[in-house]
C-alpha cells in the first residue's frame, strides 16, 4: 500500500514543472521547521559551536536547510525524469575528467562524499555520463519505502547494496570491476570508529573509505553535489587522493581518515546550509570507544579482508 501509494506520488511529482517543485519545496521545508521542533531545536544546538554563531544565525541557516532538505525529497521523487539529454539542465558538473582520469587508473574509484544537497542526484551526475556507480545503502525502517528509494534509484542505473546483504563482498566486486563506489563518510560509527574532531567536536567516524582504498589500490575522490541560488545543482570534483603506506597501518587508516573528513568538515562550512544538521553525528561519546585501540582498525581490515575474498 505505501509502495503503491509513494510511486504514485512520484509520478505525479514528475508532471510538475521544476521551477514550481522548487517553490513547493520552499513551502514544505518552511512547515517542517516550523513543526517538528525536536529535529530543528538539534539542528541549531549543534550548529552553533561548530560554526562558532549566534542562535538568531544558526536559526536562520536551519530554516534554510530545511527548505533544501524538502527539496531534496522532491528531487528524489523527481528523479526518474532525468536522462541523458537533459542532465545539463539541472546539474552541472566540475572537472568530470578528475573522475574519468581516476577510474583509468583500473582498481575503481572511492567516492568521499556525505549528506550534503541531493546526495542521491550526485550518482546520476555519473551514471547518466556513462560511468558505474555503486554504493553501500542503509535499509529504512520500513521496508516498503526501502523499495521505492531502490526502484527510484534503478531509473539512474545506479547499483545499491544494502547492509546486511553481504554487501561488503559487493563493494569489493565492484571496486575489482573498475566501479565508482559511495561512501557517505559524515554518519556515528559507533564505538568501533575513529574518534577524531569533526566540526569542533570529536565525532566517531567511519574507516570504511580508506580501508577500501587501501585493500583495493583504489583512489579515493572527493565529490559533492550543491544547490546552487537558482535550485538547480553543481556537482563538485576534487583531485583524486591516494592511500599513503608508511608499513604502519593503522596510523595510515587513521591519518587518510582524518584528510579526508577535514576536506567534508571544509565543505559543510562554505555551504552551511546544505548539510543535515539534526543527524545524530556526535551520538557515541569518546568514552564509549572500544578500549582495545587495534580492535577498530582489525575490524576494518578483516571487513576489506571478506570483500577481497569474494
Amino acid at each position: 500500500m505505501l509502495y503503491n501509494t509513494l510511486m504514485i506520488m512520484s509520478k505525479i511529482i514528475r508532471l510538475i514543472p521544476y521551477d514550481v517543485l522548487l517553490f513547493l519545496g520552499r513551502v514544505l521545508g518552511n512547515l517542517y521547521y516550523m513543526l517538528v521542533k525536536k529535529q530543528r531545536e538539534r539542528a541549531v544546538a549543534q550548529m552553533m559551536p561548530a560554526l562558532n554563531i549566534g542562535e538568531e544565525e544558526a536559526r536562520q541557516l536551519v530554516r534554510k536547510s530545511f527548505v533544501n532538505l524538502a527539496r531534496n525529497v522532491l528531487d528524489i521523487f523527481y528523479m526518474p525524469n532525468l536522462n541523458e539529454k537533459n542532465l545539463s539542465e539541472y546539474i552541472e558538473i566540475d572537472h568530470l575528467e578528475r573522475m574519468k582520469s581516476a577510474l583509468a587508473e583500473g582498481h575503481g574509484v572511492v567516492v568521499l562524499t556525505g549528506h550534503i544537497g541531493t546526495w542521491e542526484w550526485l550518482s546520476a551526475s555519473f551514471t547518466l555520463n556513462g560511468l558505474p556507480v555503486t554504493a553501500i545503502a542503509k535499509l529504512q525502517p520500513n521496508a516498503e519505502y526501502s523499495r521505492v528509494l531502490d526502484d527510484l534509484r534503478a531509473t539512474i542505473h545506479v547499483e545499491i547494496f544494502n547492509r546486511g546483504t553481504n554487501e561488503l563482498r559487493a563493494a569489493g566486486r565492484a571496486l575489482k570491476d573498475g566501479k565508482i563506489l559511495g561512501f557517505l563518510a559524515d554518519q556515528d560509527a559507533g564505538p568501533g570508529g575513529a574518534f577524531i574532531n569533526f566540526l569542533g567536536k570529536v565525532a566517531s567516524t567511519p574507516l570504511g573509505p580508506a580501508v577500501f582504498s587501501r585493500r583495493f589500490n583504489a583512489p579515493v575522490v572527493p565529490a559533492f553535489i550543491i544547490r546552487k541560488e537558482d535550485g538547480r545543482h553543481i556537482v563538485k570534483i576534487g583531485e583524486p587522493m591516494h592511500f599513503e603506506d608508511t608499513g604502519d597501518t593503522d596510523a595510515d587508516l587513521l591519518r587518510f581518515t582524518e584528510k579526508m573528513t577535514a576536506i567534508l568538515e571544509n565543505v559543510i562550512r562554505e555551504n552551511p546550509t546544505q548539510w543535515l544538521w539534526f543527524q545524530k553525528r556526535w551520538n557515541t561519546p569518546p568514552e564509549r570507544q572500544n578500549k582495545n585501540k587495534h580492535h577498530t582498525v582489525k575490524v576494518r581490515k578483516e571487513a576489506a579482508s571478506e570483500a577481497d575474498e569474494s
